[in-house]
């Protein structure tokens, strides 16, 4: 691993301040235990952490409900300063905390200095948005000042996953704590130390009062009660399409307002007029980056029939060329899936695929954890590549011979997350992106891209229409809407 030049503090990841532990502004005993962190690359037991229970819970939302209301009446140039000074620590990359984000996620350096690099984003934007104005002078029939003023929400729950754990955690923690909140992370419990551990150790080095933030790891029992706490108002949840199904109805029966940020079966349309190498790199990135386990993955590659032989033969002639392994001790292009049960779902995928009809024009093998990059050619609708989420390295190549066809096979889904469209006529290019539903469009690109002050968010299986990322997603995400008006006096009231 690199070392970062001006780390904060040599120990920021020290176990003996937070094994086995949890913390709710400080490092307490977890009322679950403990278990293992498993480093996916080498199945090497790196330490423990502490399970959170239900009780740990209650207790975490009451404390959090009392530090809110000192917090909300924080200066909003204090609250920035701490969302600045933790920006500060996440450019600074840390390197004992950039260590743990390569083994326990199984990151390579280049994914994990880019989810640094977003995780600062997202904390210079949310110290951005604390001073962002937070209201509107109405027009009122009365002879009074009509007025609005964004409040903070009080407790944000935030259930984060475990692919891009750090942004995809602080890009709903940052805003919510600059907003005036406090906040219960539940991270995965996959990556509970370099993107719950992690968090709580750098809020703690930038000022963040006690009491604010507390890091809950768990199973689903937890997930359950950071959603249905009484003192809980908002939960911004990140994850699977089945998991989002079933959070979506929790929250909804206890009055929750939720952000739902799901799955996707995201489609790179690759028109006939492009340069094919710089097409084939897009595909490539877009479906074989930290090995597929990306919501925005290109999950089908749409290519001209004009061009699709060319296109897979160049594009397996990639991925042959990758390389995988661990990327704690190697240079390497790919490093591991997460765990047993995702590789077994991909290679399922895979195989299954190949029955019905699709060729194999590379990779479709593995060892251990490690998931050769694989393409898939000939797949046609009705296949588990084309339908499925795969969330593994493959890319999934399907002919088209006409606009409108594209049009129809990019559609040809209940997910609606992001699109890339690749074609010297962007203004066609745009048309086409018009007639597919999609929460996230881009030109001349694969849909892999995310920016923390962008507002991201898809439609259909793919979220609830809710969008992070931005001061006004944000603002509407974290804060409630309330009607003051003030009159020089009393009025005479008469029936």
């Amino acid at each position: 691993m690199p070392e970062a030049e001006g780390s904060p503090t040599p120990a920021l990841m020290d176990p003996e301040v937070w094994a086995g532990r949890i913390f709710d502004g400080e490092w307490i005993t977890a009322g679950a235990g403990e278990y293992p962190v498993v480093e996916p690359a080498s199945g090497a037991q790196l330490g423990v952490v502490g399970q959170a229970s239900v009780g740990d819970v209650r207790r975490a939302a009451q404390r959090a409900a009392q530090a809110q209301r000192e917090w909300a009446e924080t200066p909003y140039s204090v609250r920035a300063q701490v969302l600045r000074r933790s920006a500060e620590l996440w450019d600074e990359q840390p390197a004992d905390v950039f260590d743990w984000y390569v083994r326990e996620s199984g990151s390579t350096a280049t994914k994990a200095g880019f989810d640094f690099h977003l995780a600062a984003n997202a904390c210079h934007g949310a110290a951005a948005t604390a001073i962002q104005p937070y209201g509107q002078t109405l027009r009122s029939e009365e002879p009074r000042l009509s007025i609005t003023r964004r409040v903070p929400v009080g407790v944000v729950s935030v259930i984060a996953p475990f692919n891009f754990p750090l942004i995809l955690a602080l890009r709903a923690v940052a805003p919510a704590l600059a907003l005036g909140n406090a906040v219960l992370l539940k991270p995965d419990p996959r990556t509970a130390v370099c993107a719950g551990v992690a968090i709580a150790r750098i809020f703690e080095e930038a000022g963040l009062p006690a009491g604010l933030l507390h890091v809950l790891p768990g199973g689903a029992d937890v997930g359950e009660a950071v959603v249905t706490d009484p003192d809980v108002s908002v939960v911004a949840f990140t994850g699977s399409t089945k998991a989002g199904r079933a959070v979506g109805p929790l929250a909804a029966k206890h009055l929750k307002r939720v952000s739902l940020e799901l799955g996707g079966k995201n489609a790179l349309i690759v028109m006939d007029d492009v340069d094919v190498d710089r097409a084939v790199a897009s595909g490539a990135w877009g479906a074989f980056f930290h090995q597929g386990q990306i919501c925005m993955a290109a999950g089908r590659i749409l290519v001209h029939e004009s061009i699709v032989g060319d296109y897979v033969e160049r594009l397996a002639a990639t991925a042959d060329a990758l390389t995988v392994g661990d990327p704690a001790w190697q240079q390497v292009d790919l490093g591991p899936i997460i765990d047993e049960h995702q590789r077994d779902n991909i290679h399922k995928i895979v195989t299954a695929s190949v029955d019905a009809g699709a060729r194999l024009a590379a990779g479709g093998s593995f060892a251990d954890l490690f998931y050769r990059p694989t393409v898939l050619s000939d797949v046609a609708p009705g296949m588990p590549a084309y339908s499925d989420e795969i969330f593994g390295p493959v890319a999934a190549v399907t002919p088209f011979s006409t606009a409108d066809e594209a049009v129809e096979l990019a559609a040809d889904t209940e997910y609606g997350l992001a699109l890339g469209i690749l074609s010297n006529d962007v203004m066609k290019a745009i048309e086409l992106a018009d007639r597919i539903p999609s929460g996230i469009v881009h030109i001349n690109d694969q849909p892999t891209n995310d920016e923390a002050i962008e507002p991201f968010g898809g439609v259909g299986a793919s979220g609830n229409g809710s969008r992070t990322g931005g001061a006004d997603a944000d603002i509407a995400a974290y804060t409630d809407t309330q009607w003051l008006t003030i009159r020089g006096s009393i009025p005479a009231r008469q029936f």
